[in-house]
């Protein structure tokens, strides 16, 4: 894995950009993953090729769109780690928050950074996102929200741009074929305070698969009331 991983990240220009050390790093995850997967469901990509292609390199294209370096980010639905996990390994300074439903994932990449060298500056937090995001310790204050869900975007935006400071932004993870998607998502976007400034689309290293980056920057405080419950922004997403 980690020879792929270099190569990739030389691929996508960011291996003068780095930590040395990140494709040792970033197949030491990606080894832990897979041992991890034998007896806890984490992701369905099951061969060292697919999790540093799909995984990996997939979540380090953001780094061509993007500068983390000293910033603030929530990984919304975080699950195995992804994007967040990878952008903390090759933007050491990013200062990284763990969002996730289901505790024994959190409990499982707790053990990931305690075993990475020089990987620190993490917090976890268990529970939904509709919730965290009208606390106030939480609301309207990261750089960035990341998203790589399988979910609509005006869900998704109603799930993640409440935690985006005015001047931070929402990256969402997209397949390329996410156009009608995205038009239906303008008015949730505005309505919750965001607008869409970027669409990247991007190859991934070593594959004939292209992703899309959706960047959503915060114009303005969400308002009250958002988000809603779950039940009330599955049954009416806006």
């Amino acid at each position: 894995m980690e020879q792929i991983i270099a190569a990739g990240l030389e691929e996508l220009g960011l291996m003068g950009r780095v930590p040395e050390d990140a494709p040792a790093q970033l197949a030491q995850y990606g080894r832990m993953l897979l041992e991890k997967n034998q007896v806890m469901n984490l992701t369905a990509i099951r061969d060292p090729e697919g999790v540093a292609r799909l995984h990996m390199l997939d979540c380090a294209a953001l780094l061509k769109f993007c500068d983390f370096q000293g910033k603030t980010l929530i990984d919304v639905g975080t699950g195995a780690g992804f994007p967040g996990m990878v952008l903390k390994i090759l933007a050491p300074s990013l200062r990284i928050t763990f969002l996730d439903s289901l505790a024994k994932r959190l409990d499982w990449l707790t053990e990931v950074y305690e075993d990475l060298d020089g990987v620190d500056n993490i917090t976890t937090f268990h529970g939904r996102a509709e919730e965290f995001g009208l606390n106030r310790s939480f609301r309207d204050s990261f750089d960035f929200a990341t998203a790589r869900a399988v979910a609509d975007l005006r869900v998704l935006s109603e799930l993640c741009l409440p935690f985006v400071k005015v001047g931070g932004r929402f990256l969402a993870m997209k397949s390329v074929d996410s156009g009608q998607e995205l038009e239906n998502a303008a008015h949730a976007v505005k309505l919750l305070g965001g607008k869409v400034v970027q669409v990247e689309d991007y190859p991934i290293p070593g594959t004939e698969i292209t992703h899309r980056l959706i960047m959503v920057e915060k114009l303005a405080p969400t308002l009250k009331g958002y988000p809603r419950r779950w039940a009330k922004i599955q049954k009416e997403p806006l």
